[in-house]
């Protein structure tokens, strides 16, 4: 709350609570009374985007009756679209904003001003392992191939994914850790989005590319990328491809999630409608065909148990990243 609006509360007293208040129950009551606007803090084609759009028309089937707009602020893990977030639409419950596993490790990496304390946590909404593809044309058939290569000339091997210190950036990094590969000799190259990895891939600019399992679907059955592994810890169904610790013997493994937030400063009221309308969101058989189509697993989670969740994951990533030596140590 900004220094005017307590010196305004101060001076106004008990009646200014009170209108508070009564505007709070009433938002509630017809929550949304405008548009919602979601933000994708990154590139179009990308994982925060694909998630913000299946959002769009889940809420658009009947879930709410006024229009949904999906914008993207790509950039440094999807602090810049957070700190967009925080900075311009406090307490406006019109306002959310896609988020994941990506975030988390970007705002440690980039030493974000903007932080999770600064969002209100509505929900969890998909998990997703992440897989490594190369071009059709590529000289590696197999992961075996590729970690051959890159066991023999780590800076040589150029791979391409998501932010730097986001998911598909630890796959990479875990790889080498389990290779004995010094983490600043890796040459990985971040993207902002589908947009710019899949044209990296195909362009021969990398050797390999990293990504959710769902961005390189089109491609994959199109015959343009070649699916070589998922980051799970068994084969998944629907996805011809094995295991990094099938195809490798190392035992990597690496999920990723995303979910939704909405801005601090909500009241109470607020919160609990906007939970409202996102667990209606996931009933409806918009949501449920998404998650089918693009093989992502449900992952819900509302209010205070995804805040929980947000606190663990915090602790989980700091570990790893100073595990991969992306971010020092403490102490």
């Amino acid at each position: 709350m900004s220094s005017t609006r307590m010196r305004l509360i101060g001076l106004a007293g008990a009646s200014v609570l009170a209108l508070s208040a009564t505007t709070a129950a009433v938002a509630q009551d017809e929550y949304p009374s405008e548009d919602i606007s979601i933000m994708a803090p990154g590139g179009a084609g990308g994982g925060w985007d694909g998630t913000a759009r299946a959002m769009q028309a889940a809420l658009e089937s009947g879930v709410i009756d006024q229009q949904v707009n999906v914008y993207n602020r790509g950039g440094a893990a999807g602090t810049i679209g957070l700190a967009q977030f925080v900075n311009d639409f406090e307490a406006d419950p019109h306002q959310l904003m896609v988020m994941g596993r990506v975030m988390v490790g970007g705002i440690l990496l980039n030493e974000s001003e903007a932080t999770l304390a600064d969002i209100t946590p509505i929900a969890s909404l998909t998990t997703e392992y992440e897989a490594i593809a190369v071009a059709a044309d590529s000289p590696y058939e197999t992961l075996a191939d590729l970690v051959a290569a890159f066991e023999a000339d780590p800076t040589g091997t150029v791979w391409v994914g998501g932010s730097a210190g986001g998911t598909d950036h630890m796959v990479v990094a875990r790889i080498a850790q389990e290779l004995g590969i010094n983490p600043g000799d890796v040459n990985y190259i971040p993207t902002a989005g589908g947009g710019e990895l899949i044209p990296a891939m195909l362009s021969g600019d990398a050797a390999a590319g990293v990504s959710g399992t769902s961005e390189f679907a089109g491609q994959i059955a199109s015959g343009d990328l070649r699916l070589l592994a998922v980051s799970s810890a068994e084969r998944i169904d629907g996805i011809d491809a094995p295991t990094i610790t099938e195809a490798t013997g190392l035992p990597v493994e690496v999920s990723n999630w995303r979910g939704v937030v909405a801005t601090a400063g909500l009241s109470p009221e607020n919160e609990a409608a906007v939970v409202a309308m996102v667990e209606e969101m996931h009933a409806t058989d918009s949501w449920k065909q998404s998650l089918e189509a693009n093989q992502w697993t449900d992952f819900i989670q509302t209010g205070e148990d995804f805040q929980a969740f947000l606190a663990q994951e915090d602790e989980t990533v700091t570990k790893i990243l100073q595990q991969i030596e992306l971010i020092p140590s403490d102490g």
